[in-house]
């Protein structure tokens, strides 16, 4: 496995990856056109000015990238902080660590340039193990109440405890 930055010309394979992570039996099929909304949304995210491309990840595996993960900005009042997602493994190579991986290198990554802390909409019983916690611990809230109870955060190394509030994603994250 080796875990790199995202370069030109790896959309079209992130887009794969996120079309196996997240299609379901009830989404259309590809014949019909519908994808995943998490592949317009990284695109949506890539044409912004929240994107920070040195922490779009993707894992690779034989020469494949198998999974990907961006952080992007994001803000808490005042304070710039970070949002995580989407994070997708292609089906064929969930649960084989892919994307503990990448979530370790993103953090890693993250805490490195000195980010503050990193928000996210996710799973309860996935996310704490890479030091998530419910955002409502650290005051911190996402911008839409519907998202409370999944919304969680991870404060970094240069995690101050004034860092207070709404917390409010890059505007695609909205468009979906």
């Amino acid at each position: 496995m080796l875990i790199r930055r995202e370069r030109t010309g790896d959309a079209a394979a992130i887009d794969s990856v996120h079309r196996s992570a997240f299609a379901s039996t009830d989404s259309p099929t590809p014949e019909s056109g519908a994808q995943p909304a998490e592949i317009g949304l990284v695109h949506q995210l890539r044409d912004g000015s929240a994107w920070i491309p040195t922490l779009s990840l993707v894992a690779e595996f034989r020469d494949r990238v198998v999974a990907h993960v961006c952080l992007t900005r994001a803000g808490i009042g005042p304070f710039p902080v970070l949002a995580l997602g989407p994070i997708g493994v292609h089906t064929d190579h969930q649960g084989h660590g892919f994307g503990s991986a990448l979530m370790h290198a993103a953090l890693g990554a993250a805490d490195a340039l000195d980010e503050p802390l990193v928000g996210l909409l996710g799973s309860l019983d996935y996310y704490p193990r890479f030091g998530f916690v419910p955002g409502t611990r650290l005051g911190v809230l996402p911008d839409d109440p519907e998202w409370t109870s999944h919304f969680q955060v991870r404060p970094l190394t240069a995690y101050e405890t004034e860092i207070k509030g709404d917390f409010r994603y890059a505007d695609a994250f909205y468009a979906l």
